[in-house]
């Protein structure tokens, strides 16, 4: 369970790095350029969107980095992280890969309460 938290954690965390490039991009974009009427306007927290832009990534790659040998803070690391995507972003076409891959890989890893190892989390 640990192998397929860190393998889900990394490849969510790279799809959270998407998500972001494209949030960060398009509220930079509007603060720029200004709002196109009837196609683009800025979000309502702009700042939200650019911190869970560059946060929530971080945190999916280093909890899925960490899921292997600290399975617990690498569990909470990743549901933090899904979390913030939530709130900040959504459930939505581009998001729901990332929060599910986030999703799973923090339960895995805190569910993997036995590892290979003779030194449990719980």
């Amino acid at each position: 369970m640990r192998s397929a938290a860190m393998v889900l954690g990394l490849i969510g965390g790279i799809l959270a790095i998407l998500v972001g490039f494209f949030s960060y991009g398009y509220t930079e974009a509007i603060y720029r350029f200004g709002e196109i009427e009837g196609l683009a306007h800025q979000v309502s927290n702009p700042e939200l969107i650019r911190t869970a832009s560059f946060l929530a990534p971080i945190l999916a790659i280093a909890g899925g980095a960490m899921a292997k040998m600290r399975a617990l803070w690498g569990g909470i690391l990743l549901l933090i992280s899904a979390g913030l995507m939530y709130y900040a972003f959504g459930f939505g076409v581009f998001t729901m890969f990332p929060l599910g891959f986030t999703s799973l890989a923090g339960v895995l890893a805190i569910a993997a309460g036995k590892p290979d190892e003779p030194k449990s989390h719980f």
